[in-house]
């Protein structure tokens, strides 16, 4: 078993975001998953990601506040606990729209050049 406790989980730079801070709970470690990582996005109001998107999947899951999540124009608002799966080379946008923090746990796979 690998335990990393959250004071050690260290900050991380997410391309194209606005508004957030990113720690990475697991993952890029020796003794971490192999196949995925695991970050926990915590996005200030009015903070954001996109549009873009990654040629891997990624499961959102909202802890707490809420997110607006656009894909081809269509919003779909993320609140506590819900969850969302994108896919491949989907385009996504992410909004805080409201008026306190959004925190989403974000899994990941890793990109091909990392393993």
């Amino acid at each position: 078993m690998h335990v990393k406790r959250f004071e050690d989980a260290a900050p991380y730079e997410a391309p194209n975001h606005r508004g957030v801070v990113g720690l990475r709970l697991q993952g890029f470690e020796p003794e971490g998953p192999t196949n995925q990582w695991v970050g926990l996005s915590q996005f200030l109001p009015g903070g954001g990601a996109g549009p873009d998107s990654t040629p891997f999947e990624k499961v959102y899951v909202v802890l707490d506040g809420e997110m607006t999540v656009i894909i081809d124009g269509e919003e779909t608002v993320l609140r506590r606990y819900d969850s969302c799966t994108i896919q491949p080379n989907e385009i996504r946008t992410l909004e805080n729209r409201a008026n306190h923090t959004c925190t989403m746990l974000v899994v990941i796979p890793y990109p091909p050049e990392a393993l």
